[in-house]
């Protein structure tokens, strides 16, 4: 039996809370069956509804931290190029992890990842500035995370319960 829009709403915020739930426990929290769960998954998947899965890593807890940085891109669109062409090119790159068109004071936010802020600064200067369209960059080097996708980063316990005392 398909699933509907309500459901599948359903199953995606809960692989959004946690994308390691197994199909018995999204088949727990919701009135789907684990067969309904699946064809629900792979409903959502085949449609690119769920583009992929992500762990959200602490970089200072691994030691592998990363340079990261906010670039802001202003554009100059001409009747042959539209920001879907930009967009398309700016994306192509590796060290693109998120790009989004905006409203406000600049066109594109693109987020940006390297090894040094050397490498972000040639990044930004040989790859991203010298697109033809792109008329003013302007970086901004992210100094400490404490929120991710909704998680929040550093130090704290992993006991969230409250302390009861006699």
């Amino acid at each position: 039996m398909p699933v509907n829009e309500r459901e599948r709403e359903e199953v995606l915020e809960l692989l959004g809370e946690n994308a390691r739930y197994s199909i018995a426990d999204l088949a727990r929290f919701t009135d789907l069956s684990e067969e309904e769960i699946e064809a629900a998954i792979e409903e959502l998947e085949d449609s690119g509804a769920i583009r992929g899965y992500q762990a959200i890593v602490d970089p200072s807890r691994v030691g592998t931290e990363q340079v990261r940085a906010r670039v802001e891109l202003n554009v100059t669109l001409d009747r042959e190029t539209g920001y879907e062409d930009i967009a398309r090119r700016l994306a192509g790159f590796s060290e693109v992890q998120s790009l989004r068109l905006v409203s406000g004071d600049y066109d594109f936010a693109l987020d940006i990842e390297a090894d040094s802020m050397d490498r972000v600064s040639r990044f930004v200067s040989e790859k991203v500035a010298r697109l033809p369209e792109i008329t003013q960059t302007v970086t901004h080097y992210v100094m400490d995370t404490y929120k991710d996708r909704g998680i929040e980063m550093g130090e704290g316990s992993d006991d969230d319960r409250l302390s009861v005392s006699p």
